[in-house]
Order: structure tokens, then sequence, then C-alpha cells
């Protein structure tokens, strides 16, 4: 109490700030409970990014390699019919704001649903895939098309070549960029405040409604987010490192 009184005036304003904001009536929870919900959309997002993101792909460099020396028939219709879906979803994905997509799946698509953290995961992960999917087809069109002849040489089917010989290496060449977009959706899901879902950044929202201070919690939450992103920037600086020292 003695160290209290005798704080200057603008630590005392300061302590007083982090007490109004944080401690009074457990407002801190709003901040904890927020990243818990962030880190939650993020990870499933991701997931589903991911998976979209490798059928997309798939489609794309099959017809890119492969449509020119097919002949006429059902198969090459039918991959045509998946690249144009493909090249339709990457259009209207990639060309509109991520914010507009969550609130036409909130508002329209998924109007009768309350579940908010689905709509979110599904939201986010639709967007994700778009990108993801051209990361992936960059990595598998980076891969030589001897590798390609190889699989074949060995007995494996186009599917088999894919998933044994080019898939792996593909991955590894794309691994840290896909890295970067984990960390690109963590901070994209700050603006699912517009649908209701109390993340991270609607949780430091809420405690400035309350005390009418925006300093601390926005100040918060930014730092929450500066902390996280150089977290897994550290991971991907050590995950490039290795996969170089795997190279020799």
């Amino acid at each position: 109490m003695t160290f209290l009184l005798s704080m200057p005036a603008w630590l005392q304003k300061l302590y007083d700030d982090f007490k109004l904001n944080f401690i009074d009536k457990d407002r801190y929870n709003y901040i904890f409970k927020g990243l818990g919900i962030t880190l939650e959309v993020t990870f499933f997002a991701v997931l589903l990014g991911i998976a979209l993101g490798m059928v997309i792909a798939i489609i794309r460099t099959t017809h890119d390699k492969n449509i020119s020396d097919m002949s006429m028939g059902p198969a090459k219709v039918i991959i045509k019919i998946l690249n144009l879906i493909a090249k339709l979803y990457l259009t209207v994905i990639r060309g509109t704001p991520v914010v507009v997509q969550l609130m036409i799946s909130y508002f329209i698509i998924f109007a009768s649903s309350n579940n908010k953290v689905m709509i979110a995961v599904l939201a986010f992960g639709i967007n994700s895939g778009a990108y993801v999917a051209e990361i992936i087809r960059s990595g598998i069109m980076s891969i030589d098309n001897g590798q390609f002849e190889a699989g074949r040489s060995l007995g494996f089917n186009y599917v088999q070549t894919m998933i044994l010989i080019i898939m792996p290496q593909a991955f590894k060449n794309i691994l840290p960029a896909l890295a970067n977009e984990f960390i690109v959706l963590i901070k994209e899901t700050s603006v699912s405040g517009y649908v209701g879902l109390q993340e991270l950044t609607k949780g430091g929202d809420i405690i400035r409604s309350q005390t009418y201070s925006a300093f601390m919690p926005l100040i918060a939450v930014a730092l929450i987010y500066l902390v996280i992103v150089i977290f897994f920037s550290k991971l991907i600086t050590l995950l490039e490192r290795r996969l170089r020292n795997n190279e020799r």
C-alpha cells in the first residue's frame, strides 16, 4: 500500500487503468475466452483449408499437366468441368473480402444455425482453401516431370504417383508458405466479431464498451496477436532451417 501511495501519477493511472479493465469483475476472462476461440477457429479452419486446397490443387495440376495428352472421352470432360469449377471457386473467393464471405455465411447460408464457431471455421476454411490451393499447386508444378515418369516406371498409376512421390516432395517445398498462411489466418479471425463471435478482438472490445477505456484492452489484444505471430514465425524459421539441413 505504501508503494502504491508513492507511485508517480502516471504509473498510478496506468495501474488504475489495468485494474479497471482486467481485474475488476474478472474482465480478463473476456481476453482468455476470446483467445481460446481464436485458436480453435484458426486450427480447424487451417485443417479445412489444407484439405480443400489439396483437392483444388490436384484438380488444377491434373488439368494443366495432362489435358493436352488426353483423348476425348468422359475422363477429359470431367477434368475440364472440375477445373472450371475450381477456377470459379478461386476467382470468387480470392476476389471478395473475407469479412463479406463470413457475413454471407452467417446471415444468409447458415442463417438458421446458432453455432457461430462452426460458421466461422467454414467461412475461414473455405477462404483459406483458395490460397492454400495455389500454394500447393505451385509446389506440385515445381516438381520435375521426370518424377512422374519415375513413378510410372515403378508401375504406379497417376494417383499413386501423385500421393507417394509428388505430394511428399511438394509439401517439403511449401511447408513454410503453409505456415505463413496459418499466421495470416490467425489475424484474419479478428473480423469474427462482425457476426457476434466472441474471439480475441471482440473480447477486448467488450471490455472497452464496459469501461469506456480503449487503451488497455486494445493494446492487450495487439500484444497477444504480436506474441502469437512472433512465436509461430520463430517456428517457421526453425522449420526452414531443418529443411535446409536435410537437403545437404
